[in-house]
C-alpha cells in the first residue's frame, strides 16, 4: 500500500514539473534579485519585498464545501485564500497596510474576479483574523512566504 502510494506521488511530481508556468498578472512587481544575508548579529529586521499591494475582500459559509479551482472543499475555518495567478499551495502572508497585522495564508482558489485593485480573496477565517469581516474591502500587501 505504501509503495502504490509512493507511486502515485512520483507520478504526480513528474506530470506536474513538465507543466507549464501558470501567466504572470501585470500588476504582479518582479522579484528583486536575491541579496547577500546580513549577519545575525544586525539589529536591523530584512526589508520587505512585498509581490502587490492592493485590497483583500473575503468569501465564506455560501461557499462552504464547494470544490476550490485546485479540487479541495472549500473550508471556511481554513486559512486559505484565492489569487488570480499565484500556483495552487503558495503559502502568502497578508498584511493590512493599515494596521501591520498579518495572517499566513495557503493559495487554493482563483478569484476575486472582477475589479483589478481586488488582488485576493480570503476565507472567513483569515477575514476574521486580519479583522476584516465588517470592513470587506481593506487594502493589503502580499508576499509569497515558505510555509505556515
Amino acid at each position: 500500500m505504501a509503495d502504490g502510494r509512493l507511486c502515485v506521488r512520483l507520478l504526480f511530481a513528474l506530470a506536474t514539473s513538465c507543466a507549464r508556468p501558470e501567466p504572470v498578472s501585470p500588476n504582479v512587481l518582479p522579484t528583486p534579485p536575491p541579496t547577500r544575508e546580513t549577519p545575525a548579529s544586525s539589529p536591523s529586521p530584512a526589508p520587505r519585498e512585498d509581490l502587490q499591494v492592493g485590497y483583500a475582500t473575503w468569501y465564506g459559509a455560501r461557499f462552504a464545501g464547494r470544490r476550490t479551482a485546485n479540487g479541495e472543499r472549500f473550508d471556511p475555518n481554513a486559512m486559505t485564500a484565492a489569487h488570480r495567478t499565484l500556483p495552487f499551495g503558495t503559502w502568502v502572508e497578508v498584511r493590512r497596510v493599515d494596521t501591520g497585522e498579518s495572517v499566513r495564508v495557503r493559495i487554493t482558489d482563483r478569484g476575486p474576479w472582477g475589479h483589478e485593485d481586488r488582488i485576493i480573496d480570503l476565507s472567513r477565517a483569515a477575514a476574521r483574523a486580519l479583522r476584516i469581516v465588517h470592513e470587506g474591502l481593506t487594502k493589503v500587501s502580499l508576499r509569497v512566504v515558505t510555509g505556515p
